[in-house]
């Protein structure tokens, strides 16, 4: 039994781990923390937890906790995330990974000094769908990859104290949604890019509403990356793939189990439209966390992974004239 304990009471928990969990046999939530006591009780009790922790550390102090799940805003994932590789828990964290790369790899090194799993909750990356999607590109299915477009764009208003718009937490379109546009055209390049230019539209100091970049990765493949978080925004999310036989385009990337297509045109052939069958995203996330810990699978995400697409993170962000997140607290 992996018994997994929560950092943060939170609105991403309850699809994310604490009902994956509760349909599996060898998982159960057993505990979770938050920064004001009552809120974590009222929040155990929502959702039948049986333990309060009384602070974070507490929490992972816990004899009883094999997995911590970490879904707490960007500026304490680093020194949370590391406390509990260090206490011998393994770790789901949230994405971003960090509030910038230099978090990132000291949260890889703490991994490795300590032999402990540390994922990034980068839930689509499992599911069936974008596995197939990437075995189409990898096995040339659309020739060399020529350029790629990916878009993640989503309505998040302001409101007083939404931590997506505030700098202190990592908030900003790039960080919340645009990594997922990173991390899918890395991915299906199998390969780190340059910034080559970048965009950001800031409605408070410091915090991007949207982000647009252009990426060259080795062999001058392109990706344009597109992230917007403005209240008069249209829901997207898209990833294209250009290649010299032929392109990909996958609708839904993000979310594949509320409705999904992958269409594959191949010079010369009919057009395939696909949708593949699988669970809903957080299921075969948390399936993957339990292979890794059970030693039948290497993690898709974390590790050096997740230090680059935080560096690449970094690296628009100061191409467009911002300062990565947190850099001014990295010494």
């Amino acid at each position: 039994m992996i018994r997994i304990g929560i950092l943060g009471a939170a609105k991403i928990a309850p699809p994310a781990i604490i009902e994956p969990a509760r349909r599996r046999t060898d998982c159960r939530v057993v505990a979770v923390a938050a920064r004001d006591a009552g809120r974590a009780a009222a929040y155990a009790a929502e959702h039948d937890i049986q333990h309060v922790a009384d602070s974070y550390e507490a929490l992972i102090a816990r004899n009883d906790i094999d997995l911590i799940y970490n879904a707490l805003p960007p500026n304490r994932h680093a020194d949370l995330s590391i406390a509990a590789l260090r206490a011998g828990k393994a770790v789901l964290c949230e994405k971003p990974f960090a509030m910038n790369a230099d978090e990132a790899a000291a949260m890889q090194q703490a991994a490795e000094e300590t032999g402990r799993p540390l994922l990034e909750a980068f839930h689509y990356r499992f599911h069936p769908a974008f596995l197939h999607a990437l075995g189409h590109v990898r096995s040339g299915h659309v020739g060399k990859i020529l350029s790629m477009e990916a878009d993640f764009s989503v309505a998040i208003p302001y409101r007083p104290g939404e931590l997506r718009h505030t700098l202190e937490t990592g908030g900003g379109a790039l960080m919340d949604l645009g990594c997922y546009c990173i991390h899918m055209v890395r991915t299906m390049a199998g390969a780190e890019p340059a910034v080559a230019s970048a965009e950001c539209h800031c409605d408070r100091p410091g915090v991007d509403i949207s982000t647009h970049a252009r990426l060259v990765f080795p062999g001058d493949v392109t990706a344009s990356v597109m992230t917007s978080m403005s209240e008069t925004v249209t829901r997207r999310m898209q990833l294209h793939v250009e290649g010299t036989k032929g392109s990909l385009t996958f609708n839904n990337p993000i979310h594949p189990h509320r409705g999904h297509k992958i269409i594959l045109q191949q010079h010369g052939q009919p057009d395939r439209t696909e949708t593949i069958p699988g669970d809903i995203t957080y299921d075969h996330q948390l399936a993957h966390m339990v292979d890794v810990l059970a030693g039948r699978a290497e993690p898709l995400t974390g590790g050096a992974d997740a230090v680059a697409n935080m560096r690449v993170i970094d690296a628009i962000y100061g191409s467009a004239g911002l300062s990565p997140r947190g850099s001014q607290l990295v010494s």
